[in-house]
């Protein structure tokens, strides 16, 4: 069996400092990627929302067939045995 990484328990201590230099703007949090100097922030942003919205606004707009005939397709694939 496979062992799966563990997340690192932080020492309460250490968990306050990393919020307060995180408040000040000494570091930024883990969970916030640094967003391209090339890229403009604004396309990001709309990109990203039409990202979030994206996968919902199109299964509304299919009919119950063919989203049934995508689920099919997906799970015959999924379940392919591999040579």
């Amino acid at each position: 069996m496979e062992n799966k990484p563990t997340k690192k328990k932080k020492d309460i201590n250490e968990l306050a400092f990393s919020i307060v230099q995180q408040a000040i703007g000494e570091i930024q949090p883990e969970d916030e990627k640094p967003i391209d100097p090339n890229k403009n922030p604004h396309a990001v942003a709309l990109g990203r929302l039409g990202g979030l919205k994206g996968g919902k606004a199109r299964a509304s707009k299919l009919s119950p067939e063919k989203r049934k005939e995508i689920a099919e397709k997906a799970a015959k694939s999924r379940w392919r045995k591999k040579d």
